[in-house]
C-alpha cells in the first residue's frame, strides 16, 4: 500500500527509524523530496504549522477534499502540517499532516536532521509508516508576532517604556491612532537566479492565514 502526499511524504511499509537531531530549528521553507512544492514551517500559537509556500506548477486546487466547500480552494497557502506539538526531551514535533491526494489527515512527526534537513514521518492508522527528507531553501523564521495573541500567552508586565508613553501622550493629544507595525514577512520561497528579480512572496506569515488563525481561536 502506497500513499503519496502532496507535501512530498511517502507512506509505505519498511520504513527505517530516524535519529533525531539536537537543538535544530524546524522553521523555515523546505523543498519536498520530489521538488514539486515548498512547505513553510513556523511556530504559531505554541505549535508548529506548515503551509504550501511555493508550487512548481501553479494554480493547484484541493480537489480531492471530501468537504465540497473546500474542493476549489487553492493549494498555495494551504495548511499541510497541522498543530504539531513538541515531544518532551527530544527535538521532534508530533501532530497531523494533510494529504491533498486523498483529502485525509494522518498522524505525523517532523524531526530536524542538522540545520538543512527535515525528516518527515507519517503513519496510517498507527502503522504502515514511511517518510522522507525535505531540504531547507529558506532561513529559520522568528516566532510570529501573532503568538502574543494566543490563548494563555503571558502578558507583558512592568511600566510602559518611555517611547510608548510618548506615543500614548501624542495619541491622547491629537486623537490619532498610531499604526501597528506589520510583521516581517519571511523571504520568498524561491531564490532568484543571478540577474533575475526575486519573486514576490504570495504567502507571508503563515500564522496569519485564516485556516491556521481560525484553528487557534
Amino acid at each position: 500500500m502506497r500513499l503519496a502526499l502532496y507535501t512530498g511524504l511517502i507512506l509505505a511499509g519498511g520504513y527505517t527509524c530516524l535519529t533525531p537531531a539536537l537543538a535544530a530549528d524546524p522553521t523555515g521553507d523546505w523543498r519536498v523530496a520530489d521538488g514539486v512544492a515548498n512547505i513553510r514551517v513556523a511556530q504559531c500559537y505554541g505549535s508548529m504549522w506548515g503551509a504550501v509556500s511555493w508550487e512548481k506548477q501553479s494554480g493547484g486546487r484541493d480537489e480531492n477534499n471530501p468537504d465540497v466547500s473546500k474542493k476549489n480552494r487553492p493549494t498555495l497557502g494551504m495548511a499541510t502540517l497541522i498543530d504539531m506539538k513538541k515531544k518532551p526531551g527530544i527535538d521532534q514535533w508530533e501532530g497531523q499532516v494533510y494529504n491533498a491526494k486523498d483529502g485525509q489527515l494522518y498522524s505525523a512527526t517532523i524531526t530536524p536532521a542538522g540545520a538543512d534537513q527535515l525528516e518527515i514521518k507519517g503513519c496510517v492508522m498507527g502503522f504502515l509508516c514511511g517518510g522522507e527528507t525535505w531540504t531547507r531553501v529558506g532561513p529559520p523564521i522568528p516566532s510570529s508576532p501573532v503568538n502574543a495573541m494566543a490563548k494563555g500567552a503571558p502578558k507583558s508586565g512592568g511600566a510602559t517604556p518611555p517611547k510608548a508613553q510618548g506615543a500614548q501622550a501624542a495619541q491622547a493629544t491629537t486623537g490619532a491612532t498610531a499604526p501597528a507595525p506589520a510583521p516581517a514577512a519571511p523571504k520568498a520561497a524561491g531564490a532568484a537566479k543571478p540577474g533575475q528579480k526575486a519573486a514576490a512572496d504570495p504567502v507571508g506569515d503563515i500564522c496569519l492565514l485564516p485556516e491556521i488563525a481560525g484553528f487557534a481561536h
